[in-house]
């Protein structure tokens, strides 16, 4: 791969429990663990921003899929949904992304969607190691 950015994060203090920074950016956050999992849910956690992150790319993929077939999307978005819990061997994560496309029908809008998972680096990145459903919901 032949980069074209490259960006850096620093975490420090107790992991979920610290501060994260990343490098020429406005970012700068306290990280806390949600309440589910015994955290004061205090400040931002991995998955919201695994989450944020992986609807902005898809979003993005989706776009580029779209624009290629000549597919207007109207105003369209993408949600992310990511769930952290037990495995077999310690923790895994599972993602939901609905996708919403008010202008097309729901077979064609699926279609870019099922596309979109393809070219996704995100959906790539993950493909094989967690589970990722792709839903196609009405608005």
């Amino acid at each position: 791969m032949e980069p074209m950015y490259t960006t850096e994060a620093l975490a420090t203090g107790a992991g979920r429990n610290g501060r994260s920074v990343v490098k020429d950016s406005d970012l700068d956050f306290n990280l806390a663990a949600p309440k589910e999992m015994g955290g004061s849910g205090d400040g931002v956690n991995p998955e919201q921003l695994f989450a944020a992150g992986y609807a902005a790319c898809f979003h993005g993929a989706l776009q580029l899929v779209a624009k290629s077939e000549g597919a207007d999307l109207g105003d369209s978005s993408v949600g992310a949904r990511v769930s952290i819990g037990k495995d077999e061997t310690s923790f895994g994560l599972a993602v939901e992304l609905e996708v919403t496309i008010p202008n097309l029908p729901h077979d064609e809008a699926q279609k870019l969607a099922d596309k979109a998972h393809e070219v996704c680096p995100y959906s790539k990145a993950t493909r094989g190691n967690i589970d990722v459903k792709v839903s196609v919901i009405e608005d």
